[in-house]
């Protein structure tokens, strides 16, 4: 006998919000989205959701929450702790994210995370470094900065075993480019280059995107037809008309079809008014929201760490101890959605953006929306996005 849940009302999907809709699962897929009136007749009532039913939320860059970091972490157990904290506030789906550190420490961290994605708890790894500008290293550590090298770039997704999902380069760095760079081993072997933690000039910049798309569409199975950015804006040379830096060509690239711009819309890394700026000039199918949480998430302020750097969490904010650098967030992806639709974003572009874009980036059609057929993902907030309840594969997060 099949298990059977049926939710009742304001059901967002990537198209529209069913003011008095149904969701309906079965097991672990979703069996029915559509207007109440059109919901098969021999339906139970089911619960009744005072608020909205969203898709469950998909983050592909996050280093931890609850406490945990994925950089720092030695035990499942750890790990665990950290894609709970986010599960309970909506995220059903969440890459981990390591820092730079040394060659050892990052395949140790990824073997680790591996099990974690063969167990079904982790949707991937993302390697934020070593190949960054150590100008713009924000809360990497630059002692462990290295120039690109496509071996050990191999190296670092085989500890991954396959679930090595992106990495940040900086687009001016040497070993970059070319049949023999890291970003054609990285696209060959399954993972995306993300340009970031950048202090490049234009034409790098614009190099560099190009590269990565003619590689991907040369590629037999890549996982996405397009590459991201690193939390654009953060860790990169400000946009000046003087003196442009890399924001812009990453905007038009993105307006063209290439890559996927990441925004941490979390009201600490970026103004809102940029976020919707953005949105309104490159479009929602172009923008990915995501946490870059620490393990300060959902935590008091306090002392923390981030691989080999101390963090301290004032006010919400983390910093490098005895710094000014932002060092990762504090937000979930759902207090994005809140605070974006609070300014007045539309809806269901925000949630498109916090939910099916991630999926599309990790090359999943299982996940990121509600539609028959996909994994019964869902999170129930009330009118003002908290969470009610949270169903990951049609069972209850707890």
């Amino acid at each position: 006998m099949s298990n059977k849940v049926v939710l009742r009302g304001a059901v967002v999907t990537a198209d529209t919000v069913l003011e008095d809709g149904v969701l309906v699962f079965e097991d672990e897929k979703i069996s029915y989205v559509g207007s109440s009136e059109s919901a098969p007749a021999d339906l139970p009532e089911g619960e009744v959701i005072e608020g909205y039913i969203l898709p469950g939320l998909v983050d592909v860059h996050c280093h931890g929450g609850g406490g945990a970091s994925f950089p720092d972490s030695t035990t499942a157990e750890e790990l665990q702790t950290a894609i709970m904290e986010h599960r309970r506030h909506g995220t059903t789906s969440l890459v981990g994210s390591c820092v730079t550190a040394d060659p050892e420490t990052l395949k140790a961290r990824a073997a680790l995370m591996a099990d974690q994605c063969e167990a079904g708890e982790l949707a991937g790894i993302h390697f934020e470094g070593p190949f960054v500008s150590k100008d713009r290293c924000g809360a990497q550590d630059p002692r462990f900065i290295i120039d690109p090298d496509a071996e050990l770039t191999k190296e670092l997704i085989a500890a991954g075993r396959g679930h090595v999902k992106t990495m940040t380069i900086a687009p001016e760095k040497p070993n970059i480019t070319g049949p023999d760079g890291v970003s054609a081993a990285l696209i060959n072997n399954g993972a995306l280059p993300s340009f970031g933690h950048t202090d490049s000039d234009p034409a790098p910049v614009r190099a560099a995107l190009e590269d990565a798309r003619e590689h991907l569409a040369k590629a037999e199975k890549p996982l996405s037809p397009r590459a991201t950015v690193t939390h654009l804006f953060n860790g990169m040379r400000p946009l000046h008309h003087r003196n442009p830096g890399p924001i812009a060509e990453c905007l038009s690239d993105a307006k063209r079809g290439g890559v996927v711009l990441e925004m941490i819309a979390d009201g600490i890394h970026l103004h809102p008014s940029i976020v919707r700026d953005v949105y309104e000039t490159v479009g929602r199918e172009n923008i990915v929201f995501v946490t870059d949480a620490m393990a300060a998430a959902g935590m008091p302020d306090g002392s923390y760490v981030l691989g080999p750097q101390a963090v301290t969490v004032k006010d919400g904010i983390a910093r490098l101890t005895g710094g000014d650098a932002i060092a990762g967030g504090t937000s979930h992806l759902l207090d994005q959605v809140r605070l974006l639709v609070d300014f007045g974003m539309p809806l269901v572009d925000v949630v498109y953006c916090a939910s099916e874009q991630g999926a599309k980036i990790l090359g999943d059609t299982s996940i990121g929306a509600l539609a028959a057929g996909k994994r019964a993902d869902a999170v129930c907030v009330d009118v003002n996005f908290k969470p009610l309840a949270v169903y990951r594969k049609g069972q209850i997060v707890e």
